[in-house]
């Protein structure tokens, strides 16, 4: 493994490298964890990177692990939006497989030519929808696909947070100034960082295509440059409704990421502060409550997923991990030159990395349009 970011005041970098060795499938070996040479040089210890593959900018580390008799296998972009796009060309365009934080890139029309260059390059790319790893994510996506649920009606995702009540950014707070900034989120804020996390779990546990979208997006905290709030419904092909809120300024909330899926035969909720229960619902039945690696009444994708026997609870590193060790299973694929699936994959993959940019380019457009409906569909999308 590289690793592109995560220096020093980095949260995100540390959770790429923790959970990309828990299984013991890979080993961080090199990096460029930062645009500050001088940070990037002082931050490989935090590591064990040894001195002599702590580089001092991403160019420089592609040039040189491309010469190397022992280079990488992948490498992991945990950067801000505005910088994924020339990372992730640069190492794609290399022949590295990578792994990409979310949002993709800063613009659709990065997104789209770095798709390009994907297919053409033939390498493995995943983007850390992490929320898509957790086992009873994936017991509910298993559910509704063998129609356990019927046909699907609604699905309602939220994610709400409230640690952007007060404008952070003034203060120069790292993580509040590059998200609230246009210059490197790109042209949302709430619905680009968390929105579309949020509208991710639902089309990876419905499979549902989306055909038109409307949304308002609002900026709550006076001088704020982005959104910090918005809603937004999806029409969808087969006919259900779905809608997507997001917030970050909800006071006492934190990572309340959720959703409730509604079909004709049943219906069920899961939360990601308490992601190690799954409930299911049937008009005059009991409600019943799926727990992670309960029994054999979960399927073969929950139990691919837990590490652990029942009551010990798994969340957060151990669903990014997940990401990470289905993105192995095609790398070692590819490495032996093997075909391996690259759109309906297990992991989540650079053609819903495109279709999330999408999300965010069609709800700031809806908004822009006092909320009116716009088309939304991508013809890459997974199935």
């Amino acid at each position: 493994m590289g690793l592109i970011g995560g220096g020093q005041g980095s949260f995100i970098g540390r959770v790429h490298a923790t959970a990309a060795v828990l299984d013991n499938r890979a080993a961080l070996v090199a990096g460029a964890l930062s645009s500050d040479a001088a940070r990037a040089k002082a931050s490989a210890a935090d590591y064990d990177i040894a001195e002599e593959r702590a580089y001092t900018s991403f160019k420089e580390m592609a040039a040189a692990e491309k010469k190397r008799p022992d280079p990488v296998d992948f490498v992991s972009v945990a950067t801000p939006n505005h910088t994924h796009f020339e990372i992730a060309k640069t190492f794609a365009e290399a022949g590295f497989n990578v792994i990409c934080d979310k949002p993709l890139t800063f613009d659709l029309a990065q997104a789209e030519e770095l798709l390009k260059v994907v297919e053409k390059s033939g390498v493995v790319f995943a983007v850390t929808h992490n929320y898509t790893g957790y086992p009873l994510v994936r017991q509910a996506r298993e559910m509704v696909l063998n129609g356990e649920l019927g046909e699907i009606n609604a699905v309602r995702s939220n994610y709400i947070q409230g640690w952007l009540r007060t404008r952070l950014e003034s203060d120069n707070q790292k993580q509040a100034a590059w998200r609230t900034d246009p210059s490197k989120s790109g042209i949302a804020g709430c619905f680009g960082d968390i929105g579309t996390h949020a509208y991710n779990l639902g089309r990876y546990i419905t499979g549902l295509q989306p055909k038109q979208i409307s949304c308002l997006l609002k900026v709550f905290v006076e001088g704020r440059a982005l959104d910090d709030y918005g809603v937004a419904a999806v029409r969808f092909e087969n006919g259900a409704l779905g809608t997507v809120t997001a917030s970050q300024i909800s006071h006492g909330r934190e990572n309340d990421l959720f959703i409730e899926v509604d079909g004709t035969k049943a219906a069920l909720e899961w939360h990601q502060e308490e992601p190690n229960k799954l409930i299911v619902r049937k008009n005059g039945e009991p409600h019943k409550i799926y727990t992670r690696n309960g029994g054999p009444y979960l399927g073969a994708a929950a139990g691919a997923a837990s590490r652990l026997p029942s009551g010990h609870p798994e969340a957060f590193f151990e669903a990014f991990a997940n990401v990470y060790t289905t993105a192995y299973d095609a790398m070692v694929k590819r490495a032996a030159g093997q075909s391996f699936e690259t759109t309906n994959t297990v992991y989540p993959n650079v053609y819903d990395g495109v279709e999330g940019m999408l999300f965010i380019t069609k709800c700031v457009e809806s908004s822009k349009a006092d909320g009116g409906w716009v088309p939304f569909r991508h013809p890459k999308s997974r199935a």
